[in-house]
């Protein structure tokens, strides 16, 4: 029997979104107050899901508690109560979009994840603003 369990999450996290090579004026234009030069902070709520085989001796796809502690340890002590563009290493270089920083939670958790399981990430930005990387 094939099925996925969820996990969900929450952090907080202060970002600017804006490329340096631009100006100011442009960054603006494309990111509107995204590009605030202060930055700005969101209540994020991450959802990952799992999907693969369920075990048939324990009836368990995964130890939902395995997965608690992926997330605590990799994602919310990393990315809680930070601001991504200078406190978290992954977006010196790479602009926390959400887009991003999902790819981020995506390769964080997938590296300490048995193999054989499939991985989802939905991000949500704002209650009505997210978005889901499955790594394809």
């Amino acid at each position: 029997m094939r099925i996925t369990a969820y996990r969900k999450a929450h952090f907080n996290a202060a970002h600017r979104l804006y490329r340096k090579d631009w100006s100011d004026y442009k960054n603006a234009q494309i990111f509107g107050k995204c590009s605030n030069p202060h930055y700005h902070g969101h209540n994020y709520e991450l959802e990952v899901g799992v999907t693969g085989e369920v075990d048939p001796e324990t009836g368990f796809l995964i130890d939902l508690k395995i997965l608690k502690d992926i997330i605590k340890e990799h994602v919310e002590d990393v990315l809680d109560h930070k601001n991504l563009n200078e406190e978290v290493e992954e977006f010196k270089d790479l602009n926390p979009t959400a887009e991003h920083i999902a790819f981020v939670i995506y390769q964080k958790i997938k590296k300490h994840l048995d193999p054989k399981y499939d991985l989802e990430i939905k991000l949500y930005e704002t209650p009505r603003n997210f978005v889901v990387y499955t790594g394809s």
